[in-house]
């Protein structure tokens, strides 16, 4: 049990090949392109709605089809209810997120020129957990919003979770949530990495077999 111990300390402190530091580098391009398009994206059906009405969740804000007017409409909707207005202050979370998106790239990049593979280890986890944490944090915003419900609105439905991915009921609307391209480029940047350290790991121990067998 020690030498296998051993054996993955050493390996966490060998340095990254020259090659992935180019990969890892060029990989925070993805984190960078995050910014410029929605992270999550919801569309809402209805007959008297035929084009439909669209929700988009950025990084840092919250935007809507049919040049942002989407969203006020969504609100007045919603309003009916008795939901609270889904709009960028009511989504704080979108206060730090930019940040913590900026302190990955630093991070990459500190790693891709003095890093070691331990610390691809620790950037692929804190990746990870951010991914997990803001769409907990998600649910627990839509939970919240389709749970505390005004009592005195014109409208009574009963309380409910909007459709975080998938598509859902509610009321005479048919809900569509989709993970946007913002999403999917931090997915890039992810799995690039995962791949960067199988690679490292594969290699290392062809390395590891050949050098006990000389």
């Amino acid at each position: 049990m020690s030498k296998a111990m051993d054996a993955f300390y050493r390996f966490l402190d060998e340095p990254i090949f020259p090659w992935a530091r180019v990969l890892l580098a060029l990989l925070t391009i993805f984190i960078g392109l995050s910014f410029t398009a929605p992270m999550w994206h919801l569309n809402m059906e209805a007959p008297q709605y035929p084009q439909g009405l669209d929700l988009y969740v950025y990084s840092y804000k919250v935007d809507g089809g049919n040049d942002g007017n989407d969203v006020q409409e969504i609100n007045v909707l919603n309003h009916y209810i008795g939901m609270a207005p889904l709009d960028r202050a009511a989504l704080t979370d979108l206060d730090w997120i930019p940040f913590l998106f900026a302190a990955m790239i630093i991070f990459a990049l500190r790693t891709a020129v003095i890093g070691k593979v331990g610390s691809m280890i620790d950037l692929l986890v804190m990746t990870t957990y951010a991914g997990a944490f803001g769409f907990g944090r998600l649910y627990y915003k839509l939970y919240t919003f389709g749970h505390n419900l005004d009592p005195r609105a014109p409208v009574t439905v009963e309380p409910f979770t909007p459709a975080v991915l998938g598509s859902k009921q509610i009321a005479n609307f048919t809900t569509h949530a989709y993970l946007g391209l913002g999403t999917w480029y931090v997915a890039i940047f992810a799995t690039g990495l995962t791949l960067i350290l199988l690679a490292h790991l594969v290699i290392g121990r062809k390395r590891h077999v050949a050098s006990a067998s000389a």
